[in-house]
């Protein structure tokens, strides 16, 4: 058996804008937060206290797509209407997006979401297992989560 993902840290440059994004519209539960000196951090999840992403105050500069580490972060939803309440939810906080609305994860594909970025530019995705049919898929043969 393969670990389980527990929780996934991101490296944000100010804790406060990150911390309006990840629960104020994403919906996330604050578990924990703290400082120590000058770092500061966040533990974000559910309301059963189990920690999915924690945030960590130490980072300059906006994400860097072209260096190793992470790709994108992707969420999912229970249907496409979720997804599309998020996206809703998104627009409005002015979040950009990298494709315009739902789009399939494959030409053809029944899965899909949105693809967007938090405000350090980390690519974030929701996305539905079933719903999204006869969406456009960005790329032709290309996984839609993997160039945006």
């Amino acid at each position: 058996m393969s670990p389980r993902l527990a929780h996934t840290g991101l490296n944000v440059t100010d804790l406060d804008r990150s911390l309006a994004f990840y629960r104020d519209v994403l919906g996330f539960a604050l578990l924990a937060e703290g400082k120590e000196d000058d770092r500061r951090y966040a533990f974000l999840g559910e309301d059963d206290g189990q920690p999915l992403v924690t945030l960590w105050q130490q980072a300059r500069g906006a994400y860097d797509r072209d260096r190793p580490g992470l790709h994108h972060l992707a969420f999912t939803a229970d249907s496409v209407d979720r997804v599309q309440a998020y996206e809703t939810a998104l627009r409005a906080a002015g979040v950009d997006f990298a494709y315009e609305g739902v789009v399939a994860h494959r030409e053809g594909g029944t899965s899909g979401g949105i693809f967007f970025h938090d405000p350090d530019g980390i690519r974030l995705e929701i996305s539905a297992p079933l719903g999204p049919d006869g969406a456009p898929a960005p790329h032709a043969s290309a996984p839609t989560c993997g160039f945006f």
